[in-house]
């Protein structure tokens, strides 16, 4: 009989240690090789994307996922309700600071960028990967440098994609948690076989200006940033990649 006890009591302590036990990251979730550095160290891991979580600015500093042709086409999913990211330990932003703002919940990870299956495209509507943006904005040029990034997936055999707003002391707030209104977003792509990297840093603003005129070297972004972005290459490549500003071996 007191053996039978001390097994039930042993189930029972099992499942409640389960049950309160810290989840910061998605089980089974995709290793992506070349993750940049966290100044904020709460990095969690989804099947769809990576990011690193600012609770300072109640976003991600970066939103870092592969992009292949199979990960977006014309699948007509159901839009679902945008919902507190449950693995962010410090609790990602409520969407209701959006509310009333003047400002879209803009994607980072866009949910067109999610839909091999309808498991990846939810995760894009967690609150970890949106940041406040302007409704011309985000429908105007972030939206036309999001489609080119797919092209060019396509075209280049895949991508890494790195993405977020440039997060700083200086920021507007919206809502009750004080989320940071971005000055500029950005992106770093780098082709998967390492041969082109390219980084746009794009004013929080509408423009009709073409998508070139954006191109910045990753270093200028990492100084910016403070996040070193492709740190897990070979030195000498990353050096070579990081520094060149030239757009002209990608094909706009």
């Amino acid at each position: 009989m007191k053996n039978l006890i001390f097994i039930l009591f042993l189930s029972l302590f099992s499942c409640n240690y389960q049950a309160e036990a810290p989840q910061n990251f998605t089980n089974n979730a995709p290793t992506f090789n070349f993750l940049p550095t966290s100044t904020t160290q709460q990095i969690v891991k989804h099947q769809a994307y990576t990011l690193s979580y600012s609770e300072t600015h109640e976003q991600a500093e970066w939103v870092a996922y592969e992009l292949n042709g199979n990960d977006y086409g014309n699948r007509d999913y159901t839009r679902p309700y945008f919902i507190d990211d449950p693995y962010v330990k410090t609790y990602s932003a409520d969407w209701k600071n959006y509310k009333n703002s003047g400002y879209d919940k803009g994607h980072l990870c866009p949910a067109g960028d999610r839909k091999e299956n309808y498991q990846l495209y939810k995760e894009t509507f967690y609150t970890s990967n949106i940041s406040p943006q302007k409704s011309k904005f985000n429908a105007g040029i972030w939206n036309r440098l999001e489609q080119k990034v797919r092209y060019w997936a396509t075209k280049y055999n895949g991508l890494y994609v790195v993405t977020a707003g440039v997060l700083s002391s200086d920021l507007d707030v919206i809502g009750r948690e004080n989320v940071s209104v971005p000055k500029y977003f950005y992106k770093v792509l780098m082709t998967k076989d390492q041969k082109r990297m390219i980084a746009f840093l794009v004013p929080h603003q509408e423009s009709s200006e073409a998508l070139y005129k954006f191109v910045v070297s990753v270093d200028e972004l990492e100084k910016r940033t403070k996040i070193d972005f492709f740190h897990k290459l070979p030195d000498a490549l990353e050096t070579t990649l990081e520094k060149n500003t030239t757009y002209k071996n990608w094909s706009f």
